[in-house]
């Protein structure tokens, strides 16, 4: 699985480099670094009709190596703000530090070596993911309330996990975009506001990149006293923004989280990344039968910030 360019989201950066180089960018860099940067710190929803999206307890999903890619439940709900509903204890703005515990390949190399299936590329990209387990990396995140739950500040927190996993500033913008499961009009027609975060957004980076990402799917397991977990699908389209005759790169990633509120100021964690084939990128898509390629997971604590 290739991406455009060494990029993005949370695990580049500096252990993948958020560098756009355009040269190599047309010729071969792991995608599995684009889908775990992008969707590292994704979100989870509590709404009650999401729930019915995930086959099986979301808490589950962290014990087992074989993992099927969610039902998709975007364009059949059409409220126009589908957004992600986290439990009441997390809103409010976190100082969180996320550390890599493993990584995995459960199909094979072949699943994440690119169109090619190139084992060489896989094995760099594992040897490289293997370098940074036990790493440590601080972030900043943000969770507010709206009318319709405590929901994560999508803008803000995209901004400071690439930035963070990045160890520099590579986003040179992130806004919000109007799509049917999640609009602006439907929003304020609901009785939501206008700073509410929507569920689509869009990334230009300093470099000639750009990413939009779309919640296709989510759900959750009911709140259990202070623990609580729950995934949300994102499917990344990624493309370089210069005269690169390089195609667009779409990823479907699930991120599922575990939570569990410790204290007054303090959340402990879980966070696993499942990356899944697209048909528009991926050679093996039909032998991957919807079955996730790779298995990231992360342990995550947060701290209330002084700023609340």
């Amino acid at each position: 699985m290739w991406t455009v360019l060494a990029l993005f989201f949370f695990c580049v950066g500096r252990s993948q480099g958020l560098n756009v180089d355009v040269a190599q960018s047309q010729t071969s860099i792991s995608r599995r670094k684009f889908v775990e940067s992008s969707a590292i710190f994704g979100a989870v929803t509590l709404s009650p009709r999401g729930a019915t999206a995930a086959p099986s307890s979301i808490a589950n999903r962290f014990d087992s190596d074989v993992l099927k890619l969610p039902p998709i439940t975007a364009g059949t709900k059409f409220t126009g703000h589908e957004n992600l509903v986290f439990p009441e204890f997390m809103e409010g703005e976190w100082d969180a530090v996320q550390t890599l515990v493993s990584t995995k390949a459960p199909l094979g190399l072949k699943f994440i070596g690119g169109p090619q299936a190139s084992l060489d590329v896989a094995q760099k990209t594992m040897d490289e993911q293997a370098k940074r387990v036990n790493e440590q990396v601080n972030l900043k995140l943000r969770f507010v309330k709206t009318n319709f739950g405590v929901v994560e500040d999508r803008a803000f927190n995209l901004r400071s996990r690439l930035d963070s996993f990045a160890g520099k500033s590579v986003v040179a913008s992130v806004n919000y975009a109007d799509v049917k499961e999640s609009n602006r009009a439907s929003v304020l027609a609901s009785g939501g506001k206008e700073d509410d975060p929507l569920t689509t957004t869009l990334v230009y980076f300093k470099g000639p990149a750009a990413q939009k990402t779309f919640v296709i799917s989510h759900g959750q397991d009911p709140l259990d006293n202070d623990d609580w977990s729950g995934y949300e699908l994102d499917r990344s389209i990624f493309a370089l923004t210069n005269n690169s005759i390089a195609p667009p790169v779409t990823t479907d990633t699930e991120v599922i989280y575990s939570f569990s509120k410790v204290g007054s100021d303090r959340v402990e964690g879980r966070l696993r990344l499942a990356g899944y084939l697209n048909p528009q990128s991926d050679s093996l898509y039909f032998e991957a039968q919807n079955r996730a390629v790779s298995l990231t997971d992360y342990t995550l604590t947060l701290k209330r910030s002084d700023n609340n």
